[in-house]
């Protein structure tokens, strides 16, 4: 039990100080909430926590190494996208919110997908064409923007929430934002695998694959 929580305080200690920030200010909107019979903020509270708290467990299980500027992202994308845009509503308030979270979360699904298929790959160049790598990206950021799109159509119907705001024009207008954003992230993959390891987010690709050297043995 004390070696398991002096991991658990280690992992912490190598948090990026944004992860920390956005726990904190999540474990006490929690706590504020329950306290004022407000359960519908502790819930969106607790969703959001255990959100950007699975990364974490995550490269435990599954031994990778994420980039602190990874684990920092998704905190403030998981933060902005539950707690700004449902509690505070940000939707509302911001007209370009919704589509700037999409437009950036889908930019990382396509550089999440590109490196996923580049591990089965092992990192192998010569195996790996750099178009058919670009287009697998795009489909798995594609189809992660899509589950998006059902579960927020899930919680609106589930818990009386509005995540989808005007409907169908939203869910397209979504799709849309997705379809680009993932685009340029399978692009950067597909410019990477070229050589162009400096342009686009390459440099992003580069930081990971040297922090996950096993798992791209073949090369990277």
């Amino acid at each position: 039990m004390a070696q398991a929580a002096y991991l658990w305080v280690m992992r912490l200690r190598r948090q990026p100080l944004v992860t920390l920030i956005v726990w904190l200010v999540l474990l006490s909107a929690v706590v504020l909430a329950v306290a004022n019979g407000r359960w519908e903020t502790a819930f969106v509270s607790i969703a959001a926590l255990l959100l950007t708290v699975l990364p974490v467990l995550f490269v435990s299980r599954f031994q990778i190494e994420l980039p602190r500027r990874f684990v920092g992202a998704i905190s403030v994308f998981v933060f902005a996208t539950l707690f700004l845009g449902e509690v505070f509503d940000f939707y509302e308030r911001i007209w370009w919110w919704d589509i700037a979270l999409h437009g950036s979360s889908a930019i990382g699904f396509g550089i999440l997908g590109f490196l996923f298929v580049f591990m089965l790959f092992e990192g192998d160049r010569y195996a790996a064409p750099p178009a058919a790598l670009g287009v697998l990206a795009f489909c798995v950021a594609i189809t992660i923007g899509t589950l998006w799109e059902v579960f927020e159509f899930g919680m609106d119907r589930a818990f009386g929430m509005n995540m989808q705001k005007s409907g169908l024009d939203d869910t397209m207008l979504d799709m849309i934002v997705n379809a680009m954003g993932a685009s340029i992230g399978a692009f950067s993959g597909y410019l990477y695998m070229s050589g162009r390891e400096g342009a686009g987010l390459g440099p992003v690709i580069r930081e990971f694959v040297t922090l996950n050297r096993h798992w791209f043995r073949k090369g990277g």
